[in-house]
């Protein structure tokens, strides 16, 4: 059986805690190649709102539980672009096509020279599905 490697005291916890830490790097502008890309992460949502919701038919009861499995998978797959001192936000809304209008908006106060936003909307015979994704910088 193997020994489980446990600290002796609160000192070790500590020390063990302290190593682990990573050092401040102060940057204030990511590195070009590491920035928040919208075409890229567009790309990223229409790609998988098309293979979740190809064919699925609209139910009031559902939509509440796709929305937030969309935008997990969304955020875990912004997560896999290694995007470094980003946060991601996103928000999906399901909704049931009937032939109305739908207009939505935000607003926000950020920087535009690090942060930015991509978004997609998918439509089939029974619903629509509007994904956003933004992508902040943190300082």
């Amino acid at each position: 059986m193997a020994a489980v490697n446990k600290a002796d005291s609160v000192g070790d916890l500590l020390a063990t805690t302290e190593e682990e830490k990573k050092e401040n790097t102060y940057t204030i502008r990511p590195n070009f190649k590491k920035k928040f890309r919208p075409a890229i992460v567009k790309h990223l949502i229409h790609e998988l709102l098309a293979a979740k919701l190809q064919g699925v038919e609209y139910d009031a009861e559902e939509s509440a539980s796709w929305s937030k499995d969309i935008a997990d998978e969304i955020r875990d797959r912004l997560k896999t672009l290694e995007l470094d001192r980003y946060k991601f936000v996103v928000q999906v809304v399901i909704g049931e096509q009937r032939g109305e209008g739908v207009r939505m908006g935000c607003r926000c106060f950020w920087d535009s020279d690090t942060d930015n936003y991509a978004q997609d909307v998918f439509m089939n015979e029974s619903l629509f599905c509007v994904a956003a994704a933004w992508g902040v910088f943190y300082y």
